[in-house]
């Protein structure tokens, strides 16, 4: 894995901080793309470079806006000359009662989800072909089965669930393409009762939450590990997806 180089969207914090932390310790090099958390991406940036210098850099961009995209990957694999792997991590969320849904929320959910995803993955392939690279796309376990309130954003993951297997097949052989799909791993930053997390909790099998460091291992795994698998969809949720 050593000089691997790899773009995580959405990299500055959370699941993104955690799956960069990881692959940074795996020997790889990273392009940390943020949207608005330039302050965290910075520190992030800091701290990998403290342990190995000029091991990783932040790049800026709004993916909502398509003709950042092909800006953003061409910047990522200037700066080592090359890209091996991008992990399709960046994602708004947030509810959306159905009967309330106006164009701008679509547009936001599916544009940072399941639009932005495509035309980063499209934008990447010669790249990665070049290398026989991957793309981790991470997905939700929402994608197969709907959170009741959240109707947009699980549409939206439902099709990068979808995207993963089509891309798979366009892109291979030279370039394999899976998806990660958390389950109760953070809870959403708008605030839940106890109550409420206690019912999602119960219905894992494990009867626990997962952390951030579980799908960034996980990540790992497709990247390092998984010559032979392309197309598939893991969920890593304690056994949530075991129940209706």
């Amino acid at each position: 894995m050593t000089a691997k180089v790899v773009l995580i969207t959405g990299a500055a914090r959370r699941i993104g901080a955690a799956t960069a932390h990881r692959l940074h310790t795996a020997g790889m090099n990273l392009a940390l793309h943020y949207r608005r958390s330039k302050a965290e991406a910075e520190e992030l940036c800091a701290t990998l470079n403290r342990r190995r210098a000029e091991s990783a850099v932040t790049l800026q961009a709004d993916l909502l806006h398509t003709p950042n995209i092909g800006a953003l990957i061409r910047s990522a694999a200037d700066v080592w000359g090359g890209l091996d792997v991008l992990v399709n991590n960046a994602s708004t969320f947030y509810a959306t009662p159905v009967e309330a849904v106006v164009e701008e929320q679509w547009d936001e959910l599916i544009g940072s989800n399941l639009k932005a995803p495509f035309f980063l993955s499209q934008a990447a392939a010669p790249l990665l072909r070049r290398r026989s690279g991957c793309i981790v796309n991470i997905i939700d376990i929402h994608a197969k089965r709907p959170l009741k309130g959240y109707p947009v954003y699980s549409i939206a993951k439902t099709g990068l669930a979808a995207m993963t297997r089509a891309l798979a097949k366009e892109f291979g052989p030279e370039i394999r393409v899976n998806g990660v799909a958390p389950g109760a791993i953070l809870w959403p930053e708008a605030n839940l009762s106890e109550d409420e997390k206690k019912a999602i909790v119960s219905r894992t099998v494990l009867k626990r939450t997962g952390c951030p460091y579980d799908i960034a291992r996980t990540v790992l795994f497709m990247i390092r590990d998984a010559d032979y698998i392309t197309g598939q969809l893991l969920a890593v949720d304690g056994g949530r997806s075991l129940f209706s």
